[in-house]
């Protein structure tokens, strides 16, 4: 069975196509539409006119892929930006209307789950406990796991199309501003950094479009070039890209080899997070993963026990 995932997310609305059976899936397409739901009416909880018909366009663009994929099944589903907008039901109409597709809102509850669900089919075998941490436009998601069981979950408003929205943050980003981001990162995911003391956690799993970057700067390779189920990341590699990222300028970000444009700007309180999480929880180790909420879905089609192909 081909099976289609549209995750409308705060920032990009992304496409997934894969064939799976009851054991093994493949993938046959992946792509991504900037549509920046995350606009400067975020703030007041609103999506625009203009976000609106970007994401029409984006539908379109994916409505035509998978149809000519010859899809059996499509699950739409949208995350915070749409969660939280007051004029969610007339934007899901229109989409609907426009595109015959029905987009399911999940709760912060849902969507950590299914990006655990997602990082299962990429660790086979990985027992220590670790953390995930899902990086957004309009929400995080931290996940603690330990021997493939998830122990511990939250999903906080505290995306990075949000904060760029709340915090004043220069060009390039000046000591003050990291240390109101510092401070707020740790008050607003306070609970998820003590579960992660108090429970021994020493890896980070990464899989948001953050890391992805992160992990395209260390690798020198263009958005998109190179996939990975899963990479480690040392601690001395993120270190150097978050000193490069923090002391640059926006357009100095732009001319990075790796950077993808649709992230220029998240990515700088992006790794002020990671590296705040990496502190007050004392992590020693980084994993790199592509798979998320969208491998996600694909898992809860699949039998639960499925073990991915290679």
């Amino acid at each position: 069975m081909r099976i289609a995932v549209i995750d409308l997310g705060t920032n990009t609305c992304n496409l997934l196509v894969a064939e799976i059976n009851s054991t093994e899936y493949r993938i046959l397409h992946q792509s991504k539409q900037l549509v920046r739901l995350g606009d400067d009416k975020i703030k007041t909880n609103e999506i625009s006119p203009d976000a609106t018909q970007r994401v029409l366009q984006s539908f379109s663009k994916h409505k035509e892929i998978i149809e000519n994929f010859q899809v059996d099944k499509v699950r739409s589903i949208a995350t915070s930006a749409v969660r939280s907008a007051l004029n969610k039901v007339s934007f899901l109409e229109q989409i609907g209307n426009q595109t015959g597709y029905v987009v399911k809102v999940v709760s912060g509850e849902k969507e950590a789950e299914l990006i655990f669900n997602g990082v299962l089919l990429a660790f086979q075998d990985f027992n220590k406990p670790a953390v995930i941490l899902d990086i957004g436009g309009g929400s995080n998601e931290l996940i603690v796991m330990k021997n493939k069981q998830m122990t511990w979950k939250e999903s906080q408003p505290t995306g990075m199309a949000r904060v760029i929205n709340q915090f004043q943050i220069s060009d390039p980003i000046l000591p003050s501003e990291i240390q109101r981001l510092q401070k707020y990162f740790s008050d607003q995911h306070k609970n998820a950094f003590e579960q992660c003391c108090s429970q021994k956690v020493n890896t980070l799993i990464g899989c948001s479009g953050a890391f992805d970057t992160i992990a395209d700067i260390i690798d020198q390779v263009n958005p998109g070039e190179k996939r990975r189920i899963t990479q480690p990341v040392s601690l001395e590699d993120f270190h150097k890209v978050y000193k490069k990222i923090i002391q640059s300028t926006r357009e100095e970000r732009l001319a990075m080899k790796g950077m993808d444009m649709v992230r220029v700007d998240l990515i700088v309180p992006a790794v002020v997070l990671i590296k705040q999480l990496i502190s007050d929880a004392k992590l020693t180790h980084i994993v790199q993963t592509d798979f998320a909420l969208r491998e996600g879905v694909l898992f809860e089609i699949m039998d639960k026990h499925a073990l991915p192909s290679v």
